[in-house]
């Protein structure tokens, strides 16, 4: 289970950080797993932050100590957010992939799928579409604004475990969502390249995406 001194970081250090790291969410006796495979960071001194305005009690938690869980509804659904080190500095968890390797792993992917149906037909989700976006992951794992806004992880329901999975490349580009003029040119969202068909946007088969402007590659995060 991560420490809170793990957060007590830079944002964009402990953005490529979490990558590899597994969410780990206790559901109705059932533990949910996903690989974080995409993860944005965000500070307070530009624009493209929630508190580029300062202080509000909606978003207090991303003034609390690193590690305090911040969630936040996007287009009406439950979004992850982690603080970090700085007030107003937080990680945003982006994308996530089930991860099998854990209790009851013939169990986990059914629930995650009753929690996370199709919006449309009938059917279920393919497992590599469970957790394919902040909203999707946060519906996966049954975690909510109401539950956890503002506090700390659980051991016995839920936390981030590092289980020594390191990318050996990680991919640098930018935000996604991000207003034109509000700071979203900055390299601030990064993706573990082994899972890059996956990830929200793909930088590396985007048009007219060039790297060195758009993206760069980091090799072999230690």
């Amino acid at each position: 289970m991560l420490s809170r001194n793990f957060f007590n970081r830079n944002a964009i250090t402990t953005a490529k950080a979490l990558l590899g790291k597994i969410l780990r969410a206790r559901y109705d006796k059932v533990w949910l797993c996903a690989q974080i495979i995409e993860t944005e960071a965000y500070f307070q001194n530009e624009k493209g932050s929630h508190t580029s305005l300062g202080y509000t009690d909606k978003r207090k938690a991303l003034f609390m100590s690193p590690g305090t869980i911040y969630m936040y509804y996007a287009r009406g659904s439950d979004s992850l957010n982690v603080s970090c080190r700085g007030k107003g500095n937080a990680v945003l968890i982006k994308f996530g992939y089930p991860y099998k390797n854990g209790k009851k792993p013939d169990k986990m992917i059914p629930m995650m799928q009753k929690l996370n149906p199709p919006k449309y037909g009938n059917g279920v989700r393919p497992i590599e579409r469970l957790c394919a976006g902040q909203t999707l992951l946060c519906r996966s794992l049954g975690i909510t604004v109401k539950e956890w806004d503002q506090q700390q992880s659980h051991p016995n329901r839920f936390y981030i475990e590092d289980i020594g999975s390191t990318p050996t490349q990680i991919i640098q580009t930018t935000r996604l969502g991000i207003p034109v003029k509000r700071d979203d040119h900055l390299l601030y969202r990064f993706i573990d390249s082994k899972f890059s068909k996956f990830c929200t946007s793909n930088p590396l088969i985007k048009r007219n995406y060039l790297e060195g402007k758009h993206y760069r590659l980091i090799q072999h995060l230690k």
